[in-house]
């Protein structure tokens, strides 16, 4: 019965295939002598070749012992092993990790470099369904979502496998037993300072005593359709945020105006398709970060964990990094009917002396053109990024201000405002793109000649 239930879950979520290189993690406990075991029969079935590989922590008095006993197990079933050793303590303090996060980080590492070496395309792992079950309500008690209750995946980053996974413990120990199979036992799993110990030692027992016996395969089933829904869910998430995301010279974010027309439960799966975009994934994002870019106002940044930090400008969401926050300084002079190329900015302007003109038919648009008061200018005017400490007098306001207040007011994205051309006359700032000319330099209908400076638009084929 147990190898019929282990064949049909290895088929069920085809985990191997005929000709694979399996590397199986074994430990020498109970759920990997069977796993091995297992898989030695279905070898009878569909060729495919095994290793073993055990990593020795060092932590237990028995850790030694255990190393010997799957170098004898692996001799006993003709099966090639390689043996890893760390020292995890170090390492944890080394990390600033705990001691079980230190020896998982540390065994993972050790298996993908020996799957590496021997050429293995799976790592077979010995989760079965009671693990599923106490990751499932040790998550419910720490606090958790969908995601987290979809417990333990059986097939995880394309290579690691668990063909166990569907299988309870008790039903592998049993099956070891029958067949006076030894197996090695951690006596840390008896620690109840653990949480997972204390769920699998106190609270499933009586769960299963007390309202069902089935209750891990309950369990099971309900993480197998959660993960099912959870695969629909990110694959509708990963489309709408294809249809807001954007990027801009090198800068990649998404619009906030069209996430804001989502239902809620969308915008934080879009969200988090965002992080995972631009993270690579989403270890250490929690509920709590999520909602803080929720709720994120205009202009405001929020720093997620380290070296993650979030800005919103006006309707654009955007990972702020030093590339956005890069400050590009360049200098260009300007003369009468002249053209540059701002390739700092990637803009392009020309200038014309305007000498017959209908004030009231003037096209005035601050974010392509300036018209200015030529007889009060001297040549050559100087083009240049804003400075600190830049002011002037905007045309319509009661007096100077500062260029950084003008362009906040203004709602300019704070990543624009460093780079922006600045246009000046004598060292007087006479106009910035995007913002009113200088009272001083307007136009007025008492004026002779205009000075126009245009901005010039791209034609794109």
């Amino acid at each position: 019965m147990l190898f019929k239930k282990f064949k049909k879950t290895i088929q069920k979520y085809n985990l191997i295939q005929k000709n694979d290189n399996i590397l199986v993690a074994f430990s020498g406990g109970p759920d990997s002598t069977a796993l091995v075991l297992l898989l030695l029969e279905y070898q009878k079935e569909l060729p495919f070749s095994i290793h073993l590989a055990h990593f020795n922590h060092k932590l237990r008095k028995e850790a030694d012992k255990d190393e010997e006993h799957a170098k004898k197990f692996a001799e006993r079933e003709n099966l090639p092993l390689v043996i890893g050793c760390e020292n995890v303590r170090e390492y944890a303090k080394k990390h600033s990790m705990n001691i079980e996060e230190a020896g998982r980080e540390l065994r993972y590492l050790f298996l993908k470099e020996v799957a590496k070496k021997i050429n293995a395309n799976k790592i077979a792992l010995g989760h079965n369904l009671t693990d599923q079950a106490e990751t499932f309500l040790m998550r419910i008690i720490r606090g958790t979502g969908l995601t987290g209750l979809g417990g333990i995946y059986p097939v995880k980053e394309g290579i690691f496998i668990r063909p166990l996974i569907e299988i309870e413990k008790e039903e592998i120990e049993t099956y070891l037993m029958e067949r006076r199979v030894p197996f090695c036992i951690d006596r840390s799993n008896l620690d109840s300072r653990f949480l997972r110990n204390r769920i699998r030692i106190e609270l499933l027992p009586f769960l299963k005593k007390r309202f069902s016996r089935k209750i891990i395969s309950h369990i099971g089933k309900l993480s197998e359709l959660i993960r099912e829904e959870e695969e629909l869910i990110e694959e509708i998430a990963e489309n709408e945020l294809k249809k807001i995301e954007t990027e801009k010279d090198g800068i990649y974010g998404l619009d906030y105006r069209k996430l804001e027309k989502y239902p809620v439960a969308l915008k934080r799966r879009i969200l988090r398709s965002f992080i995972k975009r631009i993270k690579g994934n989403l270890r250490g994002i929690t509920y709590t970060h999520i909602q803080s870019l929720l709720n994120l106002e205009k202009n405001k940044e929020v720093h997620l964990i380290t070296g993650l930090k979030i800005r919103r400008e006006g309707d654009l969401l955007y990972l702020k990094t030093e590339k956005s926050d890069k400050v590009v300084n360049y200098e260009y002079l300007l003369e009468e009917n002249d053209e540059i190329e701002i390739k700092e900015c990637e803009l392009k302007f020309r200038t014309k002396v305007i000498s017959s003109f209908d004030y009231s038919q003037l096209d005035f648009n601050d974010d392509y053109r300036g018209y200015l008061d030529y007889e009060k200018l001297k040549f050559p005017l100087l083009v240049r990024n804003r400075k600190n400490g830049d002011s002037y007098h905007p045309l319509g306001a009661p007096g100077k201000k500062k260029l950084k207040e003008i362009m906040r007011a203004k709602g300019i994205p704070l990543r624009e405002r460093k780079n922006r051309p600045v246009f000046l006359s004598k060292n007087e700032i006479i106009w910035v793109l995007g913002l009113p000319v200088s009272e001083k330099y307007k136009v007025t209908p008492l004026t002779k000649k205009i000075f126009l400076i245009e901005r010039i638009e791209e034609t794109k084929s």
